[in-house]
């Protein structure tokens, strides 16, 4: 029998969705023959006394998570998500940098220091990458910090913006689409497999401007899903590590190009689990040291 913990923080647990999750993710301990017990800030100095630490609240080498990573990890505790996946999923600059280095398909993709963001910049790279091109601050989450740009004016302007935030800005070619696959994988193993289904006129999984509205979720059956896409959803993660990880893909024509890997992803009841609810089975089990 291991004794597992779930450090999360007071907001997680005011969603509905988020809070029936944790409780599966409870009783899947329980039914594996395991104890669970919640963790807050106050009480990290009880991290010892628990054998893997499951991690769900926003992650960032700035916050707490990172602390309970890192602490976890030296005193030799299985802990999700790892401190690695953390800092490089935390920075998208260096997340896409070992997409690139692994072959992994990405959208065409520039990195640019303050130095760099002028209008010619701007034209030169519509020209190289077309129009309208996405902009991304290094370290934005859930949509924040992600817009399309048309003009040079536009891109000089939301890349000042962004660089408040880091000392460089991420510029990819823009691919249109009506979804995204997210495939969650952990340790070399696909969980899950839904579509983000975007509502109409929108182009991202959530549209923060007035009136936007977030993404529907559409779940695949793991087995049932696209080998291909499957497969280069694993070698996205396996360029990051073996940590817990969603997996962000667009099909385009029949390829499928990876829009990032971010560390922590959301498994909402309902959602993420429609097809495959032993996800939190399994997750239990990889923190228990079964697997």
């Amino acid at each position: 029998m291991a004794r597992l913990a779930i450090f999360t923080e007071r907001y997680t647990i005011r969603s509905s969705v988020e809070l029936t999750a944790l409780t599966n993710f409870r009783l899947a301990a329980f039914e594996l023959g395991h104890d669970l017990d919640f963790l807050f800030k106050n009480e990290l100095k009880y991290l010892r006394n628990y054998d893997g630490i499951f991690i769900r609240a926003l992650t960032d080498p700035l916050n707490t998570t990172y602390v309970v990573a890192r602490q976890a990890e030296i005193l030799g505790k299985r802990v999700l998500d790892h401190s690695s996946a953390i800092l490089i999923c935390c920075d998208k600059v260096n997340m896409y940098a070992r997409l690139q280095a692994r072959g992994v398909p990405i959208p065409e993709t520039r990195f640019l220091a303050e130095s760099d963001l002028n209008a010619l910049s701007a034209a030169r790279l519509f020209e190289e990458l077309g129009t309208p091109l996405v902009l991304k601050a290094p370290n934005s989450s859930f949509s924040a910090y992600v817009d399309k740009v048309a003009t040079p004016d536009a891109f000089v302007k939301v890349g000042k913006r962004f660089l408040r935030r880091a000392d460089r800005v991420v510029v990819q070619q823009y691919m249109p689409s009506e979804f995204d696959w997210r495939v969650i994988t952990l340790n070399g193993k696909v969980l899950a497999v839904v579509k983000y289904a975007f509502a109409p006129a929108q182009w991202r999984l959530m549209d923060r401007t007035e009136g936007g509205e977030w993404a529907k979720t559409q779940a695949v059956h793991r087995d049932a899903a696209n080998p291909k896409l499957t497969a280069t959803a694993l070698a996205a993660a396996n360029a990051i590590g073996t940590s817990l990880y969603g997996i962000d893909i667009k099909e385009i024509d029949g390829e499928f190009y990876v829009i990032e890997v971010n560390d922590n992803p959301t498994i909402a009841a309902g959602d993420e689990d429609q097809q495959n609810p032993e996800i939190y089975a399994e997750i239990i089990s990889y923190l228990a040291g079964d697997v």
